[in-house]
């Protein structure tokens, strides 16, 4: 049994030298040649690359591949891996896939609906027509893309591997949708970014298939090579603005990357979770200047001592909402902090805003904000 991995891309890169991954140059019609097996030989949709993004090359692989058992398709600095971050490999694959249908990203857990997230971010419009066209197309899937839409999941970067066969179902049913939803919607005055419908509303398509056809779907870490370039230049631009003290900047700077680009605070996009850090920077240091007339960026500048610091205190904040540390002295079940936590937050000089902001990260039921906080504040 052989299993083929096509490592789409559309730039140079370092690819992985197991000869399972095949490097695929999605959008290459007009686009200069890196040398790669290229989306825009024998059946092709190419040309669209701009509204479907790495979809080109899913539909290429269903259209031209035919001599591989299983296939699969990553991204040329995502990949499927161990919990370890190892890479997978042939005898990976095959061994799961023994025992499973699919294998795909590990569902998102989102802090909203789908729907609502999509809404915020994207033309609501163009969602709403693709449920449309699945009702029309394909009723059976309809009351479960409703109620997924509704929900708070998705796979996330259109990965997947699984046997040829399943894999050219799939495909023949999104592109046979899409191709109705093209003639309905008109993409082509958003920006770059947004212009890729298709490619954003395909990942939760697949969540929707693998729940209507049952399939027992395995889902593997997906990790990554390298940072993405903007997410570092994100950073180091905020990095900058931290080391100046200017909150109003950082501030102003974030949310107009994050006009343009909502995937950057996505797992896949934000891997070290320092962008999420960074907001929460931003939020505590606009809060504190409003209570006290001061704030943690006048005594920590530095972008990397500020990650670990609020780190630090959403580990301590996180420990105590999940009931850990040492009972308290009432025995009502709650916690003490450690030794050490009481430093952290006495050394560090840690204010109440910062506390509550933090716990907000974890708690959605505000009784239980206010006893978690009440605790910690209590305890030093």
């Amino acid at each position: 049994m052989s299993v083929t991995i096509f490592t789409m891309t559309h730039k140079r890169f370092p690819a992985p030298e197991d000869p399972i991954y095949i490097p695929l140059h999605v959008g290459r019609a007009g686009a200069e040649d890196y040398g790669y097996a290229g989306d825009d030989t024998g059946d092709n949709i190419s040309a669209k690359n701009c509204y479907y993004g790495e979809l080109t090359g899913v539909y290429w692989v269903w259209k031209n591949v035919r001599t591989a058992d299983y296939v699969g398709v990553c991204h040329y600095r995502r990949y499927f891996c161990t919990e370890e971050g190892r890479i997978l490999n042939e005898r990976d694959y095959l061994s799961i896939l023994k025992d499973y249908d699919i294998i795909t990203s590990k569902r998102l857990k989102l802090n909203y609906s789908y729907y609502d997230g999509y809404g915020s971010d994207y033309n609501i419009f163009d969602l709403e027509t693709t449920g449309e066209v699945i009702k029309e197309l394909y009723p059976s899937y309809y009351e479960t893309f409703v109620r997924l839409v509704h929900g708070r999941g998705t796979y996330f970067g259109n990965m997947m591997v699984t046997n040829k066969a399943l894999y050219d179902e799939y495909a023949q049913w999104l592109f046979s949708i899409f191709d109705e939803v093209e003639k309905r919607i008109d993409p082509s005055g958003y920006d770059d970014y947004h212009k890729r419908v298709f490619g954003f509303i395909s990942e939760f398509l697949l969540y929707v298939w693998v729940q209507v056809r049952g399939l027992k779907a395995y889902e593997c870490k997906v990790g990554m090579t390298t940072e993405k370039y903007e997410t570092k230049q994100m950073k180091d631009r905020l990095a900058e603005y931290f080391r100046q003290g200017d909150v109003d900047g950082a501030k102003e700077y974030f949310l107009s990357v994050l006009e343009k680009r909502p995937d950057v605070l996505m797992e896949a996009s934000d891997i070290t979770g320092e962008l999420k850090l960074s907001m929460q920077v931003i939020a505590v240091c606009g809060l504190e200047q409003e209570a006290y007339g001061t704030c943690v960026l006048d005594r920590i500048r530095d972008f990397d001592a500020l990650m670990r610091y609020f780190t630090r205190l959403n580990e301590i904040v996180n420990d105590c909402a999940a009931g850990g540390g040492e009972t308290d002295s009432a025995g009502e079940g709650g916690c003490r902090l450690r030794e050490d936590e009481l430093c952290f937050l006495r050394e560090n000089r840690v204010s109440d805003v910062a506390i509550e902001a933090s716990a907000r990260l974890f708690l959605a039921d505000e009784g239980e904000l206010q006893r978690v906080t009440e605790q910690i504040r209590r305890s030093r």
